[in-house]
């Protein structure tokens, strides 16, 4: 089971790029609500449609005063270009070490026979650092329900005005 709402949302530190300085949520805390998504791996069709979905919208995301970041157990080297070739201006984030999908408790055992994947999973993370929604599916044909996570952002939103 993913991580609960109500819970303070596990900080990161995962490289973007490699040989760069890693990235961490809490970078976000105070600035912004930050939109997670974990999926299984780079370049896989529905992993492809989920990130372009995002890219489509990614204003109405910015609207929303949120950051959206990608995560992925590929390497740093495949998600840089994941990043490139869907066209992404968000983070797209390696976690080939499994820490924040293992702290997210999103790992997946047997994913059509490879193990330790991420499951396909969302999180909405207010500037707070509290998780405000959370989701996870073990089948990684189903996509995150972009709607909820944009009726959670704003609902963050509403809370902290």
């Amino acid at each position: 089971m993913p991580l609960e709402v109500g819970r303070k949302a596990p900080d990161f530190e995962l490289p973007l790029k490699p040989g760069e300085a890693p990235l961490r949520l809490s970078d976000y805390r105070g600035d912004r609500a930050v939109v997670i998504l974990f999926f299984p791996l780079a370049f896989s069709p529905v992993c492809t449609e989920e990130v372009i979905e995002v890219v489509n919208g990614y204003r109405e995301w910015t609207d929303l005063e949120a950051e959206v970041i990608g995560i992925s157990v590929d390497s740093p080297f495949v998600t840089e270009k994941f990043a490139d070739e869907c066209g992404a201006t968000f983070p797209i984030l390696s976690d080939f070490n499994r820490t924040a999908t293992r702290a997210y408790d999103v790992l997946c055992t047997d994913y059509c026979g490879l193990t330790d994947v991420a499951n396909r999973a969302a999180f909405v993370v207010d500037r707070d650092g509290a998780i405000v929604y959370s989701w996870m599916s073990e089948d990684p044909t189903v996509l995150p329900n972009f709607s909820a996570l944009k009726a959670a952002l704003r609902d963050a939103a509403s809370a902290m005005a």
